[in-house]
């Protein structure tokens, strides 16, 4: 076995997503337990070939490119195919993956292929002989200690779990093909067509999120939330009781059936804080909440909080 942790790269055709950042960090925090183990980036489809200069600076001291026809889209067959025979040609000490729906579906093939466990989600992991793992369990709810023996640990990383930062040391950059044969049949589920749902900044990724929830009254009561937004070079999200209500589309929704966010800072407007809420916002760097219930559950675990209407806070702030 090759003291090397291989991290299979998730990108959108050479874009590079913040979670695939995550995951090279974290696999360094493995490598440096592992003692002198090297960390690989396995780069799938033609575009990534572009990336390997990312994967050296945040730690990969080797960039493995595998190219084939089947892999021009998201393919989680192929990609989960392509990794099996990584591994087999590899001998790596571990795998990791970013913990996006993506990487946990393309890692859950793997480890049933490979008839592995497989933990999703992890937080932190102590190497020994025995992993001690720390991961998100119920939806984030709470987190759960586990132990894993395997001889070849399987896992991905939360989403926002960890803060993905560059490596003191940046590596090679090399890319080096890989070489492997897939058939046909991998390419029974892929992508055939893409529809562009909205342009510009987007919920997963904005700096500024307004969100409104029950409080808001209706779907005009939302104009005033868009207005901050504007203001703040944000978008508006919202609770899983608005869409219900049909005053902002599903797309809107921040939370664990709807999008999880990490702004910078999060503004909650009469939202009362439901558990399945809280799951999608609480990688916010801080929240403001405005809510008239002072004992309302995003009022209490909110970073700062305004005890009011927030159709009299919102315009105050306006005038800022």
């Amino acid at each position: 076995m090759s003291a090397a942790v291989l991290v299979v790269v998730e990108h959108d055709r050479g874009e590079l997503p913040e979670a695939s950042l995550e995951a090279l960090t974290f696999a360094r925090s493995i490598a440096d337990q592992l003692g002198d183990a090297a960390v690989e980036a396995l780069l799938i489809g033609a575009s990534a070939e572009a990336l390997a200069p990312q994967g050296g600076l945040f730690g990969a001291s080797a960039c493995l490119l595998c190219d084939d026809e089947l892999l021009a889209e998201y393919c989680p067959d192929a990609g989960a195919s392509v990794v099996v025979q990584a591994v087999a040609a590899l001998s790596p000490a571990a795998v990791v993956a970013c913990g996006t729906d993506r990487g946990n579906e393309v890692l859950a093939h793997v480890a049933a292929e490979l008839d592995l466990p497989f933990v999703a989600n992890c937080l932190a992991v102590k190497v020994a002989d025995d992993w001690e793992l720390t991961r998100v369990q119920w939806g984030g709810s709470l987190n759960e200690e586990a132990r894993l023996a395997s001889s070849m640990p399987i896992v991905s990383v939360a989403h926002h779990g960890v803060e993905a930062a560059a490596a003191d040391v940046a590596g090679a950059a090399t890319l080096t093909p890989l070489d492997v044969s897939l058939d046909e049949s991998v390419a029974a589920t892929l992508i055939q067509a893409r529809v562009v749902v909205s342009e510009g900044v987007t919920l997963a990724t904005a700096p500024v999120v307004v969100g409104g929830g029950r409080g808001v009254g209706s779907a005009e009561g939302f104009e005033v939330l868009e207005a901050l937004a504007n203001r703040l070079g944000g978008v508006v999200g919202c609770s899983r009781a608005v869409t219900n209500n049909g005053w902002r589309p599903h797309s809107d929704q921040v939370g664990q059936t709807g999008t999880r966010i990490a702004p910078q800072l999060y503004i909650a407007c009469g939202i009362s804080g439901a558990i399945q809420h809280w799951v999608g916002a609480k990688a916010a760097k801080k929240i403001l909440a405005i809510n008239t219930d002072p004992a309302a559950n995003m009022v209490v675990k909110a970073d700062y909080a305004v005890i009011g209407d927030l159709f009299e806070v919102i315009p105050a702030i306006e005038q800022l």
